[in-house]
This record gives structure tokens, sequence and C-alpha cells, in this order.
């Protein structure tokens, strides 16, 4: 199947925003087949493909950096690793997943569009070991079952309980992204998933972006206009998700 090149001119464009966050982009790339009629059989699996390879080489900017927390992120790891194995491995009817994605899409929408506002605690705040537990299995059952690596909802997370600092945040969440990816593509390959020809081409496009993307999140730049097309692009695959099918 081939697509217009407006397609690889988003698809690089939310590798390149999602990367300089420490996220894999997934969400991003889910709304984006959606809005050119992919199947959720074609979504799921390459959403997490090309998740993986952005959130390693977002992973690898923030790490040399310093800013990655192993203690936070082990426990989340520990859980989420499991639960989004057999979250992938699970079948979903066609019409709950894109009720589930739809809802899930609206995370990134107000983050995005500065509706809702994740800024640091002045003091972080020791996190409990069962506490993360919890919410990386609670997360990473979702991330293999929707097919996204699950940074949209940790991230605001780890900011609103003062875990950690943005760019520690970004850092745990690629590593969090990476792994949960492939545990979610472990599962789906478990139940027979079919990976699209052009997934060779799509990951490509993704490893540019998210190559540029991660070394300049290391850096202060401003990216609002980048921000607020990409909500609106989410906007839309939401609209399309919930009301036309």
């Amino acid at each position: 199947m081939e697509w217009p090149i407006l397609f690889y001119v988003l698809l690089f464009a939310i590798a390149f925003l999602y990367a300089s966050v420490g996220h894999g982009g997934a969400s991003g790339y889910i709304a984006l087949m959606t809005l050119f009629s992919f199947s959720p059989d074609v979504i799921r699996p390459a959403a997490l493909v090309m998740n993986v390879f952005v959130s390693g080489l977002s992973f690898y900017h923030f790490h040399r950096t310093g800013y990655f927390r192993k203690e936070l992120f082990i426990p989340l790891a520990i859980a989420s690793i499991p639960a989004a194995f057999i979250g992938g491995m699970m079948d979903v009817d066609a019409h709950i997943y894109k009720m589930l994605l739809g809802a899930i899409l609206c995370i990134p929408i107000f983050t995005l569009s500065g509706l809702l506002k994740m800024g640091e605690r002045e003091k972080k705040v020791d996190s409990s070991f069962i506490v993360l537990l919890l919410v990386g299995g609670i997360i990473g059952f979702f991330s293999g079952l929707i097919g996204i690596g699950g940074g949209i909802m940790l991230s605001p997370l780890i900011l609103l309980f003062g875990w950690g600092k943005m760019k520690e945040t970004a850092a745990v969440s690629a590593l969090f992204i990476l792994v949960n990816s492939l545990a979610g593509i472990f599962g789906q390959k478990m139940v027979g998933m079919q990976m699209d020809l052009n997934m060779g081409i799509l990951a490509g496009v993704v490893m540019g972006g998210g190559f540029l993307g991660a070394y300049f999140g290391a850096a202060k730049w401003n990216k609002k206009v980048l921000e607020r097309v990409l909500a609106f692009v989410l906007v839309i695959a939401v609209y399309k998700l919930i009301f036309t099918g």
C-alpha cells in the first residue's frame, strides 16, 4: 500500500515532536493512521514498532545527558512489561478499541494544546514502590491492549505527583515506552500479528524525525506551533474514531 507524501511529512513531524519530550509517538502515529483510514489490525503493530525506534533514540539522548533515574524506572517496568505482554495478546472488539483509543488520545490533546499545564514541582516527592508497581501495571496493560507505549499516561502522573523533573520524566518515559512496546509486540506475535510490508519505510521516516527531535529536546527551543498543529490532528482523529467509526 502506498500513501501520499503528506502522510510521511506528518509522520516525520510527529516523531520529531514526541521524541523531543522523551515519547515514542504512538498516540500521534495512531491518530495519523486513523485519519488515513488504516484498519486497527494494521495500526496496533505499526504504532508499537515505530515506538520502539523513536523511544530508543530518545532514551539514548536523554540518558547520555544524565537525566535517567533507574530507581523510578525499575518498579514501573517490573509490573508494566508482563502487563503489556498480556494486553498485546488480547483481541479487542473494533468498536471498543476505537472508544478506548479516543479517550486516551484526549490526554495529549489537553497537554499539547496548553489546556492542561504539567509543570515541575519545586521539590521532588519520594515515590512508593508499591504505588509505582500499580501504576506501571495498569499503564502497561492498556499500552499493549491499544498499541501505545504508555508515555502519554505516565509522564503527566510523574509530574503531577512530583516524582521527577521534566527531563528526568522524559528519560524514564522513553525507556518505559521502549520496553512496553517490545512486550506488546511479542504479545501480538503470540496471537499471529501481521506486519505491514511498508514497515521498513515507516521506521526510516520516524527514526529520522526521532533522532532530530531527541537531539534538540536536550536544549530549550520553542515548539509551541508544532504542538498546536499536532493537537489539532489529534482532535480530528478522536472525532473520527468516536463519531464516524
